[in-house]
C-alpha cells in the first residue's frame, strides 16, 4: 500500500511540477497581473489627458458635449453680429484690404459706396467711383449692372474694390468678365466672397445666391483673367465659423482665435487679381 501511494504522488509531482516551480509560476503570473493594471491605468491616463487636449475623437466622449449658449434653436444674432459689434467676416475682410492698401491707387470703383476706397487708398486715389445697380442711389457715379455692363467703361480702372458683392448675382460668371474688361491693364481688382456663414436675413432684406470656396474662385478667375496673376487666401477656422453663424461679434473671439488657419472651415475668401498688360 505505501508503495502504492508513493508511486501516486510521485506521478502527481511529474504531473503538477515541484512545489518551487509552482511557486514561481504563481509569482510570474501575480507580476502578469499587476502589468496588465499598469497598462489599464497608462491607458486611461492617456484618454484623459487626450480630452483635455481636444484631441482623440474631437476631445469629448460622444454624448458628452455640453452646447451651453449655442444649445438653442435660435442663433444669438440674426444680422451677422452688426447688433453686437463689428461683425466676424468684416475682421477678415478689412486685414485683407490693410494688407492691400497700397494697390488701391488712381482711378479706384467701389460697389454700392466709397468707405473702403476712402479709409485705405487714403491721398493715393485721384478718382473715386462708385458703382450700383440702383439708380436711386446717389453714391453712384455709374449706374450698370456688372452681369452686362453696357454703362460702364472699358480698361477705365487702376483698382476695383468688390466685397461681398458678387454672391447676390446669379450670374456671377458675366459679372466677373465685365470687372476684367473695365480694369486697366495692369490694374488689380480686390474681392472678397463669403464661405460659411449665414445665406439670408430677412431683417436686412439680403439673399445669397452662391457662397464660394477657395477653389471654386480660383477657377472663376482663372477662366475670365486668362493670363492675370491670381491669388487667393481662405481665412477663418471651426470656432470663427460658429461664432459667425451664431451671429457673434469680433470682440467676442480673442485675436489668436480669428488668426488661426484651418484649410478645412473656410468662413472668408480673399482674392487679388492683376489684369495682364496688353499682348502679355
Amino acid at each position: 500500500m505505501k508503495r502504492y501511494v508513493d508511486g501516486a504522488r510521485g506521478g502527481l509531482g511529474r504531473l503538477l511540477g515541484t512545489e518551487e516551480q509552482v511557486r514561481r509560476l504563481q509569482e510570474e503570473l501575480a507580476e502578469e497581473r499587476r502589468r496588465v493594471e499598469r497598462l489599464r491605468e497608462q491607458n486611461q491616463r492617456l484618454k484623459r489627458r487626450a480630452r483635455r487636449s481636444g484631441r482623440g475623437g474631437g476631445g469629448r466622449e460622444v454624448g458628452g458635449v455640453r452646447f451651453g449658449d449655442f444649445g438653442r434653436l435660435e442663433p444669438i444674432s440674426r444680422e451677422f453680429g452688426l447688433d453686437r459689434g463689428r461683425p466676424i467676416d468684416r475682421y477678415y475682410i478689412e486685414g485683407f484690404l490693410a494688407r492691400h492698401a497700397e494697390d488701391i491707387r488712381g482711378r479706384v470703383l467701389e460697389i454700392k459706396d466709397s468707405a473702403f476706397t476712402r479709409k485705405y487708398g487714403g491721398d493715393r486715389v485721384s478718382v473715386s467711383d462708385v458703382l450700383d445697380v440702383d439708380e436711386s442711389n446717389r453714391r453712384a457715379t455709374i449706374v450698370a449692372d456688372l452681369t452686362r455692363g453696357d454703362d460702364a467703361p472699358s480698361d477705365a480702372f487702376d483698382c476695383i474694390i468688390c466685397t461681398q458683392t458678387l454672391h447676390f448675382i446669379y450670374d456671377m460668371s458675366s459679372a466677373v468678365r465685365t470687372l476684367g474688361r473695365i480694369l486697366k491693364p495692369g490694374g488689380i481688382l480686390l474681392a472678397t466672397f463669403p464661405g460659411i456663414g449665414q445665406t439670408s436675413c430677412e431683417h436686412l432684406d439680403e439673399r445669397y445666391c452662391w457662397a464660394l470656396s477657395s477653389l471654386a474662385a480660383r477657377q472663376l478667375f482663372e477662366e475670365a483673367f486668362p493670363g492675370a496673376n491670381v491669388e487667393i487666401e481662405a481665412h477663418g477656422n471651426v470656432l470663427a465659423a460658429v461664432a459667425f453663424l451664431e451671429g457673434l461679434a469680433v470682440r467676442e473671439l480673442r485675436k489668436e482665435e480669428l488668426d488661426h488657419h484651418d484649410p478645412d472651415y473656410e468662413l472668408l475668401v480673399t482674392l487679388r487679381a492683376v489684369k495682364g498688360e496688353v499682348g502679355s
